[in-house]
């Protein structure tokens, strides 16, 4: 329908458009609508017939508000074929194409409880209701999938098919028989039902989402963008058997038609959408749970207050869904209400933040590590996601940059995982022009171009490292570290200080962090004497650490706090380690061979020895202290050889002191949920962990107060 060069341009003005904030006046409206016409019905055709959109649903809703205003401002510029005038384009496949019993409109859009508001202030106005009176709404996930409209005759399912349109859609009877959540056989007879039309959303659970990208990513197939990619395009299939291997559910949220034997109207005899989708559950459908998924709400503000925490617990749901539809209630009341020709005037879809958007790569920064690992880091255009501005995003190696296929200039598909990590799902190559440059992963420590230092790439690793670093960029990041919490804790002594005391040449080792001018510091802008004091309390603090604090903040890769703490409780002073060999890191109980290596790599460099006396020289302790004496696990404990991990919100103690409580009994503490793992022990909002360790039968899923009764005897 598109060729490639009509879709970048239709693209770009897409950009433009939406970029353009000055309304038009009446000269301009006419262009301007034109162009929004043009825009939208592409995108529209991106969206429901290639499953493949390549703008945000905000970005969408923006640009359709926009035509909406120029046409009520203008109304001899509205014209037939206007997508304000009709619900969605045109369907292109070769599946036969059926009409709906009922037009399958969209939904108007609300995006915080101002709008929500907004819409309960309409449907009371056109009821005549006080605006002091409650209506009763029902509040119901708004699945991010594929539509499906069944039609069930005489209690046998009889035909499915896509949207479509919305009048019409694709027949695919075929592979709605291989969903197993839909019944073939439901008993609409009892209420008098011979013919019915059901609306639903066929869904792929996340985690087998994931297993199938997973799966096409090692056939070297193209990946999906999202789950409903994957649905929509497996309702589609010619071959149901294909179909079948994506393991597609559908949730079934509405009754459009029904008539008895007489042909009559009788789905207004349900009287409330609620007992609709009980009634549908009590059929056997799968729908939403009542007061879980679905709520029955009195009042807008319990709407609104629903519709906000299935926002904060979105990512913990099994399924995506983009927002919450609210519907009015009582059905005889929305037939009151009516509809738009675009949507129903009874219901509104409460859209969350975009997860995902569209933006340019516009170039590739490299970041060098505190164990020299080579970072790769993508300059996007910024663009706004999950409610932050999203303008860096890591793109972890190179192995990374070839799987994705990424150039400099590609439009590209930025998703914020869990709303926290920013990532790039892939990039759009059927907008690319030509412009495009391939990215090249250095060969060389991109900081010091000068002296062509070669970076390596141990086997069996996604990183390539800088093995020896000259220029200073690794060793600024291993002082980071060092003063973090994470490493000798030292308070009030930040990266900024680092950065800053490093220009100024105070700081060239790490040991320099320990023979730092506290007068000259307090005569630096924003500093002081009380500041500068503060600080130099802070570092000697800091050089009284036990030993398994410092080994940890030495940036020995794979050298962690649970092995700083064996190898500490193994020697009288940090220098012992110079005269280990590897047969002796490798008897010791949970040192692998990959760690004995790299602690013994380190304490055989004669650079790092001289460090380490330099800064022995300087106060820092360097000799076995009782902490570190202390056995962190007590052998013969009560949770002695377990495995162990918590999640979700303590509320009797921090999860600091459950893990400590939790070793001193003898127990192992693990990182993630797997088949290694013994008891995971739940708090408050316990979220993926969870659902993950109830997968494994061999895992004991404890309470706070199980775990607390267990150590305390």
């Amino acid at each position: 329908m598109y060729n490639k060069e009509t879709e970048q341009r239709l693209f770009k003005l897409s950009k433009k458009i939406l970029n353009n904030t000055s309304i038009p006046n009446e000269i301009e409206a006419l262009s301007e609508a034109q162009s929004l016409r043009e825009v939208i019905q592409y995108h529209e055709w991106k969206y429901y017939i290639q499953n493949n959109p390549i703008i945000s649903d905000f970005e969408y809703d923006s640009l359709f508000k926009k035509l909406e205003a120029i046409e009520e401002k203008f109304p001899d510029l509205i014209s037939p074929d206007s997508p304000t005038q009709r619900v969605s384009p045109d369907v292109v496949s070769d599946m036969p194409t059926v009409e709906h019993m009922t037009p399958m409109l969209s939904l108007d859009n609300s995006y915080n409880a101002e709008d929500l508001n907004d819409f309960d202030k309409r449907v009371k106005k056109v009821l005549n209701f006080d605006e002091n009176l409650e209506i009763n709404y029902v509040a119901e996930p708004k699945f991010d999938g594929g539509t499906i409209v069944l039609v069930y005759e005489n209690d046998l399912l009889v035909r499915a098919a896509t949207r479509g349109n919305g009048k019409a859609g694709e027949e695919m009877t075929h592979n709605a028989k291989v969903i197993r959540s839909i019944p073939l056989k439901a008993a609409f007879s009892k209420w008098g039902i011979e013919k019915v039309e059901l609306r639903g959303e066929v869904l792929i659970r996340k985690d087998i989402f994931n297993k199938i990208n997973k799966k096409r990513e090692e056939n070297g197939e193209s990946i999906f963008a999202n789950p409903r990619n994957a649905a929509t395009g497996g309702l589609r299939m010619k071959d149901p058997r294909e179909t079948e291997k994506r393991h597609l559910e559908a949730f079934v949220y509405q009754i459009s038609y029904a008539i008895n034997e007489k042909g009559e109207d009788v789905l207004e005899d349900f009287k409330t959408h609620h007992n609709t989708i009980l009634s549908l559950h009590e059929l056997g459908f799968k729908t939403p749970k009542d007061d879980i998924e679905m709520k029955n709400c009195k009042n807008i503000d319990e709407v609104a207050a629903f519709c906000n925490q299935w926002q904060e617990k979105r990512e913990d749901y099994d399924y995506e869904i983009d927002g919450m539809v609210v519907k009015v209630n009582d059905l005889v009341m929305q037939e009151t209400v009516g509809y738009t020709s675009h949507h129903p005037r009874w219901a509104i879809a409460f859209k969350f933040k975009a997860k995902q958007a569209t933006t340019q790569l516009l170039n590739v920064e490299y970041q060098v590590g505190k164990i020299g690992s080579i970072t790769p880091v993508a300059k996007l255009e910024p663009v706004q996601l999950a409610g932050v501005t999203v303008s860096n995003v890591s793109l972890h190696n190179e192995d990374f940059i070839k799987s994705k296929d990424l150039r400099i200039g590609d439009t590209v598909l930025v998703e914020r995982a869990g709303d926290v990590i920013p990532y790039i799902v892939k990039a759009m190559e059927e907008l690319r022009d030509g412009t495009e440059k391939p990215l090249e992963f250095p060969k060389y420590c991109p900081i010091n171009a000068e002296e062509q230092v070669a970076l390596q790439r141990v086997e069996g690793e996604a990183a390539w490292r800088c093995p020896d670093c000259t220029c200073g960029a690794q060793d600024i990041q291993r002082m980071i570290f060092h003063v973090s919490k994470a490493g000798m804790d030292i308070d009030g002594f930040g990266k900024a200080y680092i950065e800053k005391f490093q220009e100024m040449g105070w700081l060239k080792t790490m040991a320099d962090i320990y023979r730092l001018d506290y007068e000259a510091i307090a005569q630096l802008e924003g500093f002081g004497e009380k500041s500068a004091a503060n600080l130099k309390a802070s570092i000697d603090k800091a050089k009284q650490n036990p030993i398994k604090k410092l080994l940890k903040s030495l940036s020995v890769h794979h050298l962690g706090k649970r092995a700083s703490e064996i190898l500490a409780a193994e020697v009288e002073h940090v220098l012992d380690l110079k005269d280990w060999d590897l047969e002796k890191y490798t008897s010791i109980k949970d040192i692998g061979p990959v760690l004995a290596q790299n602690v013994y790599d380190y304490f055989n460099n004669d650079k790092n020895i001289s460090l380490l006396m330099e800064m022995e020289a300087l106060g820092v302790n360097m000799k076995a202290t009782e902490q570190d004496r202390k056995a962190e696990v007590i052998e013969g404990g009560v949770l002695s050889g377990k495995t162990i991990l918590f999640t979700g919100k303590l509320l009797q103690m921090s999860r600091t002191v459950a893990s400590k409580l939790a070793q001193s009994n003898g127990a192992k503490l693990l990182s993630a949920v797997s088949s290694n793992l013994d008891v995971l022990v739940v708090g408050e909002k316990a979220g993926s962990k969870l659902k993950k360790a109830q997968a494994i039968p061999s895992i004991q899923i404890w309470t706070e107060a199980e775990f607390l009764e267990k150590v305390k005897g």
